[in-house]
């Protein structure tokens, strides 16, 4: 499985039913599973970013279907990053020619 984390914005639409934040990320853990993925970690945040998400995804491909699917529904935009954790990273920099 790969890392990815998800930089969410609150759209104008969220903000306004921001009571039903919890329900979306409940729906949004049943995509990510429904997807053969795992949401391991959701953080609310202060800053630029309103909430971080991690998953671990089976594959570029799947975690960019579950984030399109997710800011479907119009209360969230996402930005979403590669993860690679120290293993990989370790394993990525002792190929380096």
């Amino acid at each position: 499985m790969e890392t990815y984390i998800s930089l969410v914005s609150y759209t104008g639409e969220g903000v306004q039913h921001m009571d039903e934040s919890p329900d979306r990320l409940d729906d949004a853990r049943g995509v990510v599973e429904s997807m053969g993925g795992e949401l391991t970690h959701f953080f609310l945040t202060m800053g630029q970013y309103d909430a971080v998400a991690i998953m671990e995804m089976p594959d570029a491909e799947t975690a960019t279907q579950a984030g399109i699917t997710i800011s479907g529904g119009g209360a969230i935009r996402t930005e979403t990053l590669r993860a690679f954790p120290e293993d990989e990273y370790r394993e990525l920099i002792a190929g380096l020619p």
